[in-house]
């Protein structure tokens, strides 16, 4: 004789009072929302100070091209 096999899952009994589980589910949403806001200020944040990195190397290296430029036609040039 096989046994009974369990089931995967406990049977949960439903919620009898639909208004309750409404007002929880609303309540959960407006929390995901203020949280997905905060995590959107976050982003927008970030990528701001990633441009600004960006522009910086730019501009370092836009500089040090202007004074290598600038350096290299101040020595006067060697012939031999």
């Amino acid at each position: 004789m096989r046994p009974v096999p369990m089931p995967s899952t406990p049977h949960v009994a439903r919620t009898t009072v639909w208004w309750g589980k409404v007002t929880s589910t609303m309540l959960a949403s407006l929390l995901i929302l203020a949280d997905a806001a905060e995590e959107g200020r976050k982003v927008v944040l970030a990528m701001l100070v990633v441009g600004l990195i960006f522009i910086a190397v730019i501009a370092l290296g836009e500089l040090t091209h202007y004074l290598a430029v600038k350096r290299k036609s101040r020595t006067p040039s060697r012939t031999l």
